[in-house]
């Protein structure tokens, strides 16, 4: 028994003619006469009686044609369920971004977008800095992430740019410094004064960017403690413990009791891309970067 027995019969048995099932399959009548009798020799049972005024379905065609109706609708609805994951529209995708990324811009308007085009695709976020996401895509236990690409991407990898952010200054508002909020900051003026950062260990290229820039700037910071995110760096930043220099990508979500300035004499550009490792299986994934690309367009437009 064959897939084509079962559409033959469930065809002749719509129809009740051997003549509309072959017009509608486009397979010549002789074709199909003995397709259904090799059914029925194989089954053990008819499944019509033939008269001259036609075919009719037997109690035992009754009964086969309910269960066969089922397999095909069945075999239809895997066809049109695989299709989708194929086109990108359904699946799974696994994705990873840094936290401040995600509160303004590119990132929430294209998984917004993506969401709406593709609601069939269950969408799984982490939230890791940049490292963590190459070695997760890198292990295929991310699809893709939002990062910062401060060195060249390993071999494999590619990577859409996004936008680029730069560095500002936050302030513990506690501390009282008169300065116009309009007017970039001059960090010598804090010389001594304590700051908050992070271990190298956590980003070693951004550590070695930023401190690199504060050196050739003649500014030292006295880095007093050290907070794996900015996000608790900016709640130490609050509690008036030290000033800190991080991600402009703040501004979006700024803390209640920490001011940002403009650096006037500090930069160390964070260029914003999403990566994922070339020759990913994932339909989804190539669907979400075709979003990302028409997100930028239209932020450029």
């Amino acid at each position: 028994m064959e897939l084509r027995h079962l559409r033959y019969f469930a065809a002749v048995a719509e129809h009740a003619s051997m003549r509309a099932a072959s017009e509608r399959l486009h397979i010549t009548q002789p074709a199909i006469s003995r397709q259904v009798q090799d059914l029925e020799d194989e089954l053990g049972f008819a499944l019509f009686t033939r008269s001259p005024r036609g075919l009719r379905l037997t109690p035992a065609g009754e009964c086969y044609l309910r269960d066969v109706g089922k397999i095909l609708a069945a075999l239809d609805a895997a066809a049109a369920a695989a299709l989708r994951v194929a086109d990108g529209a359904a699946g799974q995708l696994r994705l990873g971004y840094v936290e401040n990324a995600g509160w303004d811009g590119a990132v929430p308007q294209a998984l917004h977008r993506f969401q709406a085009d593709a609601p069939e695709v269950s969408l799984s976020l982490s939230t890791l800095n940049s490292p963590e996401q190459l070695d997760a895509i890198g292990q295929n236990a991310l699809d893709g992430g939002f990062i910062y690409q401060l060195d060249p991407l390993p071999d494999g990898f590619a990577s859409l740019p996004l936008l680029e952010q730069d560095v500002v200054l936050a302030l513990p508002r506690a501390w009282r410094i008169e300065h116009d909020e309009a007017q970039p900051f001059d960090l010598r003026a804090l010389a001594g004064r304590p700051f908050v950062s992070f271990p190298r260990a956590v980003y070693p290229a951004y550590h070695d960017r930023l401190f690199s820039a504060c050196q050739q700037a003649r500014i030292r910071l006295n880095v007093v403690q050290e907070q794996p995110t900015e996000a608790a760096m900016l709640s130490l930043v609050c509690a008036g413990i030290g000033a800190a220099i991080v991600n402009a990508a703040n501004l979006a979500r700024p803390p209640a009791q920490a001011r940002f300035y403009r650096l006037q004499n500090l930069s160390v550009p964070l260029p914003l891309c999403f990566a994922w490792k070339r020759g990913s299986g994932n339909p989804a994934l190539a669907r979400f970067v075709e979003t990302l690309r028409t997100t930028v367009r239209i932020a450029e437009a």
